[in-house]
């Protein structure tokens, strides 16, 4: 069977385990459907998730124009502590960034390869921990606007890593962590206007990702340099598709790119 399209990243269902499906304009695709199946991956060309041309891809599936114009790739978006649309103030669209940073937003703490302090949008728990391959997550506060989440991500990381190794947590290289101790150890360092807004007395989510192997050397496949590629897939996890051969392809790290994918 032969499936073709511009990659986005893979949605996804909790479950025992987690479904993952990558989605067409005219397809879909349950990727746990493939486990243990040899499919292969073609690089096609490129196409801008925003203005839909076939322009070299940039940086998250948008080309360099885009990228530079639209709010959905604006600094904020990576850095909410950058956020002004509580102030009224403009960056690049006041009414859609009123509409992305004006709502409920949770800081959280993740355990992918170790703890690690995060900012998602309410309505994104717990679809954030699984994209980041996280096998328990906690919240640490809930708050009305994306500013005041940044500012919290901010304080807290002079404690705790903002940052996840993709390497071990693909590998599983994890420990388990008490993230609730975690939690109540950082409560000290949320800033002054965060604190009301503090959860006390909630547990750890636990997620289960549908992996029969973990890879003992990661290697990442570059479209750009290896336009096909087929392989054995032998799990998913965050992201990642993960191959027999230890190959790992990010999907989200590819959105923008047209491939066709083959099951074999």
């Amino acid at each position: 069977m032969n499936y073709e399209g511009v990659l986005t990243k893979m949605q996804t269902e909790n479950g025992s385990p987690i479904q993952y499906y990558l989605v067409f304009e005219n397809d879909f695709l349950n990727i746990n459907q493939l486990l243990d199946k040899k499919i292969a991956i073609n690089f096609l060309r490129y196409q801008c998730l925003n203005c839909s041309l076939q322009k070299k891809i940039y940086r998250q599936g948008f080309c360099y124009d885009c990228f530079y114009e639209i709010p959905q790739a604006a600094a904020w978006v990576i850095n909410p502590e950058k956020s002004t649309a509580h102030l009224d103030i403009e960056d690049r669209n006041l009414e859609f960034e009123k509409r992305a940073q004006l709502q409920p937003h949770v800081v959280y703490l993740a355990n992918s390869s170790s703890v690690k302090v995060g900012v998602t949008r309410k309505n994104q728990v717990p679809t954030r921990w699984i994209d980041q391959g996280a096998h328990e997550a906690i919240e640490i506060v809930e708050v009305p606007n994306r500013y005041l989440a940044g500012i919290t991500e901010v304080a807290l990381k002079d404690h705790v890593s903002d940052k996840t190794n993709w390497r071990a947590m693909l590998k599983n290289d994890v420990k388990e962590e008490d993230l609730i101790h975690w939690r109540n150890q950082l409560k000290k360092f949320i800033p002054h206007e965060v604190a009301a807004y503090y959860i006390e007395n909630n547990t750890e989510t636990n997620l289960q990702f549908p992996v029969l192997r973990y890879p003992e050397k990661p290697k990442s496949l570059n479209l750009e340099k290896t336009p096909f590629y087929e392989g054995v897939l032998k799990g998913i996890k965050g992201q990642y598709l993960i191959f027999e051969d230890d190959t790992v392809f990010n999907i989200r790290g590819n959105e923008g790119y047209v491939v066709s994918i083959t099951v074999l």
